[in-house]
């Protein structure tokens, strides 16, 4: 698509779905928003300069329709079902069918089998939009109808455990990502799960991060890790900017990516689930390994590359962008810190 107009508005059609869904006061409303929010995304995956963006649509469509229609029928038949004696009194079940099609379309675990396979077919533009703005909706719409509960809990274990063992055989980094963004899926169901507006912070720093990451990798046009030490061994203030960025996203103290994780480590703990915050930390520990993994082999391998065969394109408004996102994520915990003492 070269035509810039037609993604403005396929750009606030989309925006538009998502305000709808999250402002309807019915769940109707709320599954029109969605579609509206997925008839807009679809068009903007497809690049005739990328032969696995149509793949990558087709499987999005099949799966996000898959989603929409369950919900539509539990949607439908909620006033039918709620006749029935044994699921009045069970909440459990009645929430648990609700929550199913939208931890699909936020792909959460065990529902994540669509994720990694759409993200590698994607763009880098268009992958920031799937971490992102495709989330918030769906997220929103859980809010309103999650509980404490088996199934919940479930869900957080298995995407905390799924995002962080999945993404250490990877060498892609838009894998890599993905398996991160599964493993921050399991963090903001917990935040959301013990406050109402904990995970909306969690989530607006997780993005900030996600696109600093996002805009530094489409620069220099890395899609694999021996990218890193390939293209970025002249750039080393870029480099570091990078690697901080990645690992205030795996919440590295002292960097702005921590302060979501503590707040819900602390709230949890306050809520006597020490057991399950452990085993959230632990996993945590091993996303934080594959970002180790991308910042030792790119600087500690010597690699020198002529300077003749480097090719770069270099945006000095971007830079400066970058450096100003990196900064606050570097910064960001010890500015709140220093706020929190003086109030």
């Amino acid at each position: 698509m070269t035509n810039h107009s037609t993604k403005i508005l396929l750009l606030l059609t989309l925006v538009s779905g998502m305000l709808i869904s999250v402002s309807s006061n019915s769940w109707l409303g709320a599954w029109m928003g969605l579609e509206i929010n997925m008839l807009s995304f679809i068009p903007l995956m497809v690049n005739n300069k990328n032969i696995y963006t149509t793949e990558a649509s087709m499987k999005y469509f099949i799966v996000q329709a898959l989603a929409s229609l369950t919900l539509l029928f539990l949607i439908i038949s909620k006033s039918v079902i709620e006749e029935f004696y044994w699921f009045t009194n069970n909440i459990l079940m009645t929430t648990m069918m609700i929550n199913t099609p939208l931890l699909l379309k936020c792909g959460a675990a065990p529902f994540h089998w669509w994720f990694p396979s759409i993200m590698e077919g994607l763009s880098l533009n268009n992958c920031l939009i799937l971490m992102t703005m495709q989330k918030i909706s769906p997220l929103m719409l859980i809010s309103y109808s999650l509980s404490m509960n088996t199934f919940i809990l479930f869900i957080i274990l298995l995407s905390v455990m799924i995002g962080s063992i999945g993404g250490l055989n990877q060498i892609s980094i838009r894998k890599i990502l993905t398996y991160s963004s599964i493993n921050h899926m399991g963090w903001m169901l917990a935040a959301m799960m013990i406050g109402e507006s904990l995970w909306l912070i969690y989530f607006l720093i997780y993005s900030m991060l996600v696109m600093t990451i996002i805009s530094i990798i489409k620069m220099y046009q890395i899609s694999f890790i021996n990218q890193t030490f390939l293209t970025m061994n002249e750039m080393p203030m870029q480099k570091i900017l990078m690697f901080t960025s990645l690992l205030s996203l795996g919440g590295l103290p002292p960097f702005l990516g921590f302060l979501p994780k503590w707040l819900v480590i602390q709230l949890m703990i306050n809520n006597k689930m020490s057991f399950i915050i452990t085993i959230m930390v632990t996993m945590s520990l091993m996303t934080l390994y594959y970002y180790l993994r991308l910042a030792y082999a790119s600087f500690m391998i010597l690699y020198t590359e002529p300077k003749w065969n480097i090719q770069l394109n270099q945006n000095n408004k971007i830079i400066m962008y970058v450096m100003i996102l990196a900064s606050i994520s570097m910064m960001g915990l010890l500015l709140c810190t220093l706020t929190i003492n003086v109030f």
